[in-house]
């Protein structure tokens, strides 16, 4: 017996159409805000993911492509970019040689921080809109 596709009222296109825009408008000012600060989106990403990794501050290269979802080659490239520019420094594993830690250089913190300042300035700019959102959520 098949299940039963539950009704979607015009209200729920709304919201979830309401949720996506304030969702691309939050993407739109990361992608500005990194892009002035001389990043590109995915560099700032890079970056954010290894300073916020759970219970540490550094990744390996596996756990940022799982976290940017890139192939490992990607972030390889990613990553060789980034020490480049002096934003991360990769160091063997206390662990495992076989695997490398990257962790955010001075500079790296403080461009991040400057970032990060300003995202989650533009996070509670957006908090009163999103919360009317999910306030209004139908009941299913």
């Amino acid at each position: 017996m098949a299940t039963a596709r539950p009704r979607l009222a015009k209200s729920h296109y709304e919201l979830l159409a309401a949720l996506r825009h304030a969702l691309r408008r939050f993407q739109r000012f990361s992608r500005d805000a990194a892009l002035a600060a001389g990043l590109t989106p995915q560099q700032h990403q890079a970056l954010l993911a290894i300073k916020g990794f759970p219970g540490r501050d550094y990744v390996s290269v596996g756990e940022l492509a799982e976290r940017l979802h890139l192939r490992h080659h990607s972030a390889v490239g990613l990553v060789n970019r980034l020490v480049q520019r002096q934003l991360v420094r990769r160091t063997p594993s206390q662990t495992d040689r076989r695997q490398q830690e990257v962790s955010l250089t001075a500079h790296g913190e403080k461009l991040l921080g400057r970032l990060s300042a300003a995202h989650l300035r533009e996070v509670r700019s957006l908090r009163p809109e999103l919360r009317r959102l999910l306030e209004s959520m139908p009941a299913d």
